[in-house]
């Protein structure tokens, strides 16, 4: 049984230094004459609300991008929800043979999650992987289809030519439905722009350097790890087992994570010194 001393202790210590390691804890704690285990550390900060937890993968971001991602979410947050359950939302994903990114755990509190000593920041830009393109709605998964090669505006609009306007049916969006993508050239080409022209689609206005407002982004870690699990030998087993995961996430996975759109877009707003240190509570859905 630890003193409430100690508990202080390790409570300022993880609140400080979120990737310190109940290890490093256990030795800290040994040094003042205090014995424990690695398990009554963890048990001890599981108690205090503290969860050993994966850091969020983040963009790092511009002003610029911060200024454009505000507006965004200023003009969206107050959307109704029949709208985002009309958004068909689309991106393209790497999928690798041995599973999702290192695990590396950040001590945080429920909610804490995008707090930014509880991330990782990523730049934008192994052996046997394969590249997705894939989309979803509230009502469930769209079409996924692998990328052959480097994707270029031409294959681009194949794929969407192949995909989209099928999905959009299978998933009932209706006639009303908006199509989302981001701001990558391939997506924002002059080819690609007169393309989606020609096409009609209402296009979702999309802030640069914003994957994390996708909420694609939590389908394909849920399918990299279900893939992992799976422990494809070759590509092909790695593409079979992505489309055959992909077709398995639940429908409830998806609305809950269309559900909660606005949340994400009310954090973004009320964030204030530097990207994701929210000062709100919020619920993404992701935990």
């Amino acid at each position: 049984m630890l003193t409430s001393t100690a508990v202080r202790y390790l409570k300022r210590r993880v609140e400080k230094s979120p990737r310190v390691t109940a290890e490093e804890l256990r030795k800290d704690l040994s040094d003042v004459g205090t014995e424990v285990s690695t398990q009554t550390i963890r048990r001890t900060l599981r108690n205090e609300g503290l969860h050993a937890r994966t850091p969020r993968r983040t963009p790092l971001l511009s002003p610029k991008n911060k200024k454009s991602r505000l507006q965004y979410a200023k003009s969206h947050v107050d959307k109704p929800q029949k709208f985002w359950d009309s958004v068909l939302w689309t991106d393209e994903t790497k999928l690798e043979r041995f599973g999702p990114m290192d695990q590396r755990y950040v001590w945080r509190r429920k909610n804490k999650a995008y707090e930014e000593k509880n991330t990782l920041p990523t730049v934008k830009h192994g052996e046997g992987s394969i590249m997705l393109w894939g989309c979803f709605a509230s009502a469930g998964t769209g079409k996924l289809q692998r990328v052959q090669g480097t994707m270029n505006s031409l294959q681009y609009q194949e794929i969407l030519d192949d995909n989209v306007m099928q999905s959009v049916t299978n998933l009932r969006l209706g006639k009303r439905w908006t199509f989302q993508q981001d701001n990558d050239p391939k997506h924002t080409s002059k080819s690609t722009r007169a393309w989606l022209q020609i096409k009609g689609w209402n296009i979702l206005e999309w802030p640069s350097q914003s994957p994390d407002l996708n909420p694609i982004e939590n389908l394909w870690w849920d399918l990299k790890k279900a893939v992992a699990v799976r422990k494809p030998k070759n590509v092909t087993e790695l593409e079979a087992f992505a489309h055959d995961e992909w077709a398995k996430i639940p429908v409830d996975r998806c609305k809950t994570l269309v559900s909660s759109y606005a949340s994400r877009l009310k954090a973004v707003i009320l964030c204030t010194t530097s990207f994701y240190s929210y000062k709100i509570e919020c619920h993404l859905g992701v935990e």
